[in-house]
């Protein structure tokens, strides 16, 4: 299966829709098709379906068999691109970097870099005891290695 046609198709049926966005494409080697899509306010099942047809309707399975799936990322997956940060401003991200893991409220997402926002409970610069500080950190989309939201029930 040619993984360019494939991504053209995609591409094709999220413009009719400019909420969504693709986040992740794979074809295997016994040409399973996987299409993975966000949208800034979640995917409707329906677009789930129209972007499949879109995919399905311009593929000959004469030609060559395959199954095809187009899905919502899962929570538990990393976020992948710059849309999923916006998309989740507010919300508490796990973030690993090279040399650090940080855990924290994501206030800011720009073109560069996220900001997290947390309370640290450290001890106090004169006397005995402990005093709660508000820290923040800006990271670069490059230093992060992986970025979990974190599920709060």
């Amino acid at each position: 299966m040619e993984q360019e046609k494939i991504k053209d198709l995609v591409e094709e049926a999220l413009a009719s829709n400019s909420s969504l966005y693709l986040i992740d494409l794979s074809i295997s080697a016994n040409n399973k098709i996987q299409v993975v899509v966000d949208g800034d306010k979640g995917v409707p099942l329906s677009e789930c379906i129209r972007i499949s047809k879109n995919i399905d309707g311009n593929l000959d399975r004469e030609e060559e068999d395959f199954s095809l799936e187009v899905t919502t990322p899962d929570i538990a997956h990393p976020l992948k691109v710059k849309r999923q940060y916006l998309k989740n401003i507010n919300r508490i991200l796990k973030v690993k970097t090279a040399e650090e893991e940080f855990e924290g409220t994501l206030i800011d997402a720009t073109e560069d870099n996220i900001v997290l926002q947390w309370k640290a409970r450290e001890p106090k610069p004169i006397g005995k005891g402990k005093v709660t500080v508000q820290k923040t950190v800006t990271l670069e989309y490059k230093e992060i290695k992986e970025a979990k939201v974190k599920i709060v029930f």
